[in-house]
């Protein structure tokens, strides 16, 4: 126990340069090293010894790479969603929307909803939750790039959800048929003059993050289509950076719906959540 303790307790020291989290990357790092769950580790740490990889894993990340690019997947929800290089990561905030969903399920009963559309699916995050959570629905992810769409194919299979999602590459709406009772959709939200972290700034794919000089240019597209895609009770929920509630609210206001917004768990506004006035 001593031996593998000494040496996350150095590794989390050394990372804590380039993490706000350096405790727990050292331990997914060390878990992915050994090929074994986190938890497994944590419950038994004396039976295992330094893997040789282990190293090398935690120079990766010292050069600010993402630990889900080492790792090779997210958990999200309840579901692990892979994901590589070129591949937005999830975010435990992207979960407020999935809270949504089952708070809407709740308030209309069982049959809630039939058909889903996550537009922007990237790897396939917000779709899959969904699907793992409402069994009796099919759903459809649209995005922009084929090699997410790849990812998104790859995790419906891995997850047993292959035969209720479906996949298809689209500049959002356009040329896709509705209505869908649900729509889901993170875009990107940030301002081209904004300064991200270097795990992310020179990571992830800067297509999914900035969307214009004030990060509002995809909600500008997607809004005014949404009355297309919807059923006429059906509900379409946004992802929205924390301070954008106001102007994404005008935006769904002027195309006829009626705004709600949900909070994360850290308190701030993160979903809008749209049906029809």
């Amino acid at each position: 126990m001593g031996a593998i303790a000494d040496v996350l307790r150095k590794a989390a020291a050394r990372l804590a340069a380039v993490s706000d989290t350096s405790r727990l990357d050292a331990e997914l790092l060390m878990a992915h090293a050994l090929g074994v769950e986190r938890q497994a580790l944590l419950l038994d740490p004396s039976r295992f010894g330094e893997p040789a990889g282990f190293a090398a894993l935690i120079e990766r990340r010292m050069a600010n790479e993402p630990i889900a690019y080492i790792v090779g997947y997210r958990d999200f929800w309840t579901i692990r969603v892979e994901v590589g290089p070129g591949v937005l990561i999830p975010r435990p905030d992207s979960e407020a929307l999935i809270e949504a969903c089952l708070d809407i399920r709740r308030e209309r009963g069982g049959g809630w909803p039939r058909r889903i559309l996550d537009l922007g699916t990237g790897p396939g995050t917000l779709l899959l939750a969904a699907l793992s959570e409402f069994s009796d629905a099919t759903g459809l992810g649209v995005d922009a790039s084929e090699y997410a769409l790849a990812y998104a194919r790859d995790n419906a299979e891995a997850l047993g959800l292959a035969d209720r999602a479906s996949f298809l590459p689209g500049d959002w709406g356009v040329g896709v048929e509705g209505p869908f009772d649900l729509i889901l959709c993170n875009p990107p939200y940030i301002a081209e003059t904004e300064t991200l972290m270097p795990d992310v700034a020179d990571h992830e794919p800067a297509e999914a993050l900035f969307a214009g000089v004030d990060g509002l240019d995809d909600y500008r597209r997607i809004i005014p289509d949404l009355p297309r895609l919807l059923t006429m009770d059906g509900m379409a929920i946004l992802e929205i950076g924390h301070r954008q509630r106001i102007s994404v609210t005008e935006l769904a206001e002027a195309a006829g719906f009626a705004v709600r917004c949900r909070q994360d768990l850290g308190g701030r506004d993160r979903a809008l959540l749209l049906t029809r006035a």
